[in-house]
């Protein structure tokens, strides 16, 4: 049965390009998706631009623009990135459009209007005013020390080392990111959504800690046990206590870039508030776009939604993100799915606000095949929220000897009897032959299964231990001698026809992966696109392939060190 299936990545941030962090997230998410269509599901993979806050408002006045034309200046270079590492969104668009305003608006209406009770509150509160720079201060440009954990240097919203997210007036030694400056308190009139009243508590405690329809944790272990935290009193930096929840703040002052709150004049939505809203936009421009009814979809009971994001918000989807939409009549994710950081050589996390990493576009300009970062990242990704170390002696080792010593070696070194000897055509299966096959069949549920549940690396491992499988009949039988003998025609024709059969099959496998390979691999073979759904079909004795032609260079060493030489382009894209 066809699974109506809704997929999203975390919105990038639209004050810079990509950096390789997020497109790992993107090659997950990519390589769940397409195992997902290949499975005949109905996958919609949207994703947006996060457009919004004083960030971008100031990044645009030192550019001299408008925020609308920085933004848009971001947005065009989105393409060469998504392209060039095969990420198969379906739309992708922008948190300032107008189905995103028009969607937080009604959001924000039924929060406020619940029949229930209101969950909006309007309360005065003292936040940090620049002196210097005469504006309220974002929270992401108020710095100073972690009241949790004592990190230094980190943001007014939430920490990078420990995860802890709090209000700004709650760091240690504040100061202004714009002047350096200490901010001073000053007074405003916010809007807040209040996540402590009862009702909120009880839904999010089932939601986040509970299970999901098929009676799994709805989130990965290490995520719900994070979560819990939030539900428990916690000592406050002043000698207090802090009960559970708390509201959340979803207002900020003018001058502020984003959507106005309705009957509140100078007071915008926190970008939190509408940036994941954002996916829904981006998903009813899609439907939109093909006619079809976003509230009649959105309503379907069968449709599943999920989220892949990085551990660094699993707050604001794991509380925020399902609190807004639960009251405000709207379906809840189905999952979030939550990894770790990509690190690079030392462990260092990348990050493009401290512009650190490696610049993606860089990666494809020296040449190198973004099939093989993609395959690389899915030997290291599994269901858990762990960190992945980009390892350049480990790269190489992954792609030369096992993506083509193992994988590609068993078309290079088949392929060339079949069309010398036999016009490309294949023969029949033996009995040893046909026990290969059965073998690489039987762990197709298994593969499946470690895709569905995002363990990619597993799922990498099971794959090149089949590929060993193929080249130990290979080599066992020899084919080289086998083709100097007299009659063993046969024999070599079989032990050949085998080894592509076996190769159609762990293409098939590794589809999700490698699609542009894998389309290589279907013109070469001469067979309709592979699928789940069509992988039982075998290909009969007289089937004529092409010639083979090299699917896959090898790593070049001098391409790895190129990468991580320092490079000046990768920090001047940071505004």
């Amino acid at each position: 049965m066809s699974r109506p299936i809704f997929v999203t990545t975390a919105l990038p941030y639209a004050n810079g390009h990509f950096h390789i962090g997020h497109i790992m997230e993107y090659i997950q998410a990519d390589i769940w998706v397409r195992y997902q269509r290949m499975m005949g599901h109905a996958v919609n993979f949207c994703g947006a631009d996060d457009t919004h806050g004083a960030p971008i408002m100031i990044a645009a006045d030192k550019a001299g623009l408008s925020p609308q034309q920085f933004v848009a200046q971001v947005a065009a270079g989105r393409k060469p990135y998504l392209d060039g590492f095969h990420i198969s969104f379906d739309n992708w668009h922008s948190t300032d459009s107008l189905e995103n305003h028009e969607l937080v608006r009604q959001i924000y209406r039924a929060l406020r209007d619940h029949p229930g009770g209101s969950l909006i509150e309007k309360r005065s509160i003292e936040q940090f005013f620049d002196p210097a720079k005469s504006m309220f201060l974002p929270d992401r440009f108020i710095l100073g020390e972690c009241p949790r954990c004592h990190a230094k240097d980190q943001y007014g919203d939430n920490c990078e080392s420990c995860g802890a997210v709090y209000a700004p007036t709650e760091l240690i030694d504040p100061y202004s990111a714009l002047s350096g400056a200490t901010p001073e308190l000053r007074s405003s009139e916010h809007y807040f959504f209040r996540l402590s009243d009862p009702r909120c508590v009880a839904f999010l405690r089932e939601w986040a800690l509970g299970t999901d329809d098929n009676g799994k944790p709805r989130l990965q272990i290490e995520v719900a046990n994070k979560i819990r935290e939030w539900f428990e009193d916690r000592p406050t930096p002043d000698g207090g206590i802090s009960r559970g929840l708390g509201d959340w703040d979803i207002s900020r002052d003018a001058p502020y870039f984003g959507i106005e709150i309705p009957d509140a004049p100078a007071k915008y939505f926190y970008v939190w508030l509408d940036a994941p809203i954002g996916y829904l936009a981006s998903l009813k421009n899609l439907l939109d776009k093909r006619g079809q009814d976003f509230e009649a979809y959105m309503a379907n009971p069968l449709l599943e939604q999920y989220h892949f994001i990085g551990k660094d918000i699993v707050t604001f989807h794991t509380l925020f993100w399902p609190a807004t939409l639960h009251f405000s009549g709207r379906k809840t994710p189905t999952n979030i799915f939550v990894h770790g950081f990509l690190t690079v050589k030392n462990g260092e996390k990348m990050s493009k606000s401290r512009a650190t990493g490696l610049d993606p576009l860089k990666y494809l300009r020296l040449g190198m095949n973004p099939e093989w970062l993609r395959y690389y990242l899915a030997t290291k990704l599994s269901a858990r929220n762990e960190d992945i170390d980009f390892n350049a002696t480990d790269f190489m080792a992954r792609v030369n000897s096992d993506l083509i010593g193992k994988f590609i070696n068993i078309a290079s070194r088949s392929a060339g009897f079949l069309t010398q000897r036999f016009g490309g055509q294949l023969g029949v299966v033996s009995a040893d032959g046909a026990a290969l096959l059965q073998q690489l069949r039987d762990e197709r549920a298994s593969i499946e299964h470690l895709y569905e549940s995002r363990e990619f690396a597993r799922a990498m491992r099971e794959i090149m231990q089949l590929a060993d499988c193929v080249n130990v009949f290979f080599d066992t039988n020899k084919p080289w001698e086998l083709a100097k003998k007299e009659g063993q025609e046969q024999r070599l024709q079989d032990v050949c026809t085998v080894c592509i059969k076996a190769f159609r099959v762990l293409t098939c496998y590794l589809k999700p992966v490698l699609p542009v390979l894998a389309q290589k691999v279907e013109a070469f073979l001469h067979i309709a696109p592979l699928s789940c759904t069509n992988l039982g079909q075998t290909l009969p004795p007289g089937h004529t392939i092409g010639t083979y032609q090299h699917l896959m260079q090898r790593v070049d060493a001098k391409q790895l060190e190129a990468l991580f030489v320092a490079d000046p382009a990768f920090t001047s894209q940071t505004p």
